[in-house]
């Protein structure tokens, strides 16, 4: 008959490994939903994506800073605000938000798309990939996240247009 210490040797590793699954499984249903918005930042957010359907980027993008500085940190208005910056053309600093919202939330869908979609716009589309398979694996290709990014990778970056006033050189009279 095997003694206490063979029988304890034998079942530790099942036992450690039992308790790190129920550790995880009740981390991961234990997090917290996302904070609701101040009422004064959700007006302010309004603001900035009427400002924004409007075409006016600067606009949406003060209020979207507004509104961050009534309550930092908070995922909605910072996707909101690299959007802006992004329709603006700042993709690195849209970039930069994207980023930031994702060190906070990692498996966020719109921070994964938003930052694939701000790369294939500055040409790195082997990036962008990447991203599209990392939500390809957290929700499926048919998720509208996934589907936008792919017809971002698709329709690949946008030619940049040079007038011929940027090319013409200027004139020097000398002696």
């Amino acid at each position: 008959m095997p003694d206490l210490r063979e029988q304890l040797m034998r079942f530790t590793p099942a036992a450690l490994a039992m308790s790190l699954l129920a550790t995880v499984t009740a981390s991961v249903g234990q997090s917290a939903p996302p904070s609701p918005l101040d009422p004064r930042a959700a007006l302010l957010v309004a603001e900035g994506r009427k400002a924004l359907a409007a075409g006016d980027a600067n606009g949406a993008i003060d209020a979207y800073e507004a509104a961050f500085a009534l309550q930092p940190g908070h995922i909605a208005i910072l996707l909101n605000l690299a959007e802006a910056t992004r329709k603006q053309g700042m993709q690195g600093k849209a970039l930069r938000y994207y980023r930031e919202a994702l060190e906070r939330e990692p498996d966020n869908l719109y921070a994964i798309a938003g930052e694939g979609q701000a790369l294939v716009e500055k040409g790195a589309t082997e990036r962008a990939r990447r991203n599209l398979a990392r939500l390809e694996q957290l929700c499926g290709k048919s998720c509208a996240p996934a589907r936008d990014l792919a017809a971002a990778i698709q329709q690949g970056p946008a030619r940049q247009v040079v007038t011929a006033e940027a090319v013409t050189p200027k004139p020097v009279v000398s002696n």
